[in-house]
């Protein structure tokens, strides 16, 4: 049910490990397509559970964008993760527009990357 996500990654990580990272998400929202028996997109987020979050991946495959699950799959978690004083995400400048529309503001921020491991094996 996970295949075709991480489209444009250049090491995407497998089947296996997309199933693990959901597994070891603190939080998950998943949009299913019944009757294709697919996952159509997912959102996750890490918590400590008291003061902050970080949402680190929204993926929905290119055939169900633009139907407005992406958008509904961040309405949920931020309802799930209200209850806390800060909910962060990165993303690239593209998109930017669309977090905006959940209220959400551009910051500072930092990252590392070890692109070696993106493939999660």
């Amino acid at each position: 049910m996970l295949e075709g996500f991480f489209v444009g990654w250049p090491n995407p990580p497998s089947e296996e490990a997309h199933l693990r990272l959901l597994q070891g998400s603190s939080h998950r929202v998943i949009a299913v397509d019944r009757e294709a028996g697919k996952v159509a997109g997912f959102i996750t987020a890490v918590s400590d559970g008291v003061l902050s979050a970080y949402i680190p991946l929204l993926e929905v495959l290119p055939g169900y964008q633009g139907k407005g699950i992406g958008q509904q799959l961040v309405r949920r978690m931020i309802s799930e993760l209200d209850h806390l004083y800060m909910i962060d995400v990165c993303c690239d400048d593209d998109v930017v527009p669309f977090y905006e529309r959940f209220g959400m503001y551009r910051t500072n921020g930092m990252i590392l990357r070890n692109y070696d491991r993106q493939s999660g094996n």
